[in-house]
């Protein structure tokens, strides 16, 4: 699922108002639209070995899907097992639905989609078992439930509104443009070049 939304700081959500929403004809590497130039220039195989790309890493995979849902088994010990027995480091994993959002404004690199579940199953933005998931290093601050965007006022009243948007009007005039990317014309061949859509 795409990342629908580009507001998650506002105290309310105008779902009324296009501002509010992603560009869903442009890839999430560079919904950022500075990052377009990078994109662009970087577009090659660095071992002259296989097909150019734009983006080393894929949009979604079991990782990014891990990612997640760690909170969830039985994704948390799958998660344990790809990390050499632990958890990731707590900067790295998901404890902000804002910050997740801001990394991906910040960097081209991380480009992991959504998951289903930001629209249906509010569990998993929960800790329910207390699993010691460390503190984040600039604040010390212990990740345990995941922070929700200021305009949600519980979980359920996030997937409740982020549903919503799913189904707004400006959504359902531009989803299109999204699919095209992910399942469409533009994953492959010149289109996907130049919609700088192109994945390792």
């Amino acid at each position: 699922f795409p990342w629908i939304l580009r507001d998650y700081v506002s105290e309310t959500l105008d779902l009324t108002d296009p501002a509010v929403f992603r560009d869903l004809s442009k890839p999430i590497g560079v919904a950022n639209e500075r990052h377009a130039r990078d994109v662009k220039e970087n577009f090659e195989d660095p071992t002259g070995t296989v097909d150019k790309f734009h983006y080393g890493t894929h949009y979604s995979n079991a990782a990014g899907v891990m990612h997640y849902l760690i909170r969830t088994e039985p994704f948390t010990t799958l998660h344990i097992q790809l990390q050499s027995g632990r958890f990731d480091c707590s900067d790295r994993q998901f404890h902000s639905v804002p910050a997740a959002w801001q990394a991906r404004m910040e960097n081209p690199v991380d480009v992991k989609e959504l998951i289903p579940e930001f629209f249906y199953f509010p569990e998993f933005l929960e800790n329910q078992n207390g699993f010691d998931l460390g503190c984040l290093q600039l604040s010390n601050e212990k990740v345990g439930d995941v922070v929700l965007p200021r305009w949600a006022h519980s979980r359920e009243d996030f997937i409740y509104q982020h549903r919503k948007a799913l189904e707004s009007e400006y959504v359902s005039a531009h989803l299109h443009e999204w699919i095209d990317l992910i399942f469409g014309y533009k994953q492959r061949g010149p289109a996907a070049v130049e919609a700088l859509n192109v994945f390792y």
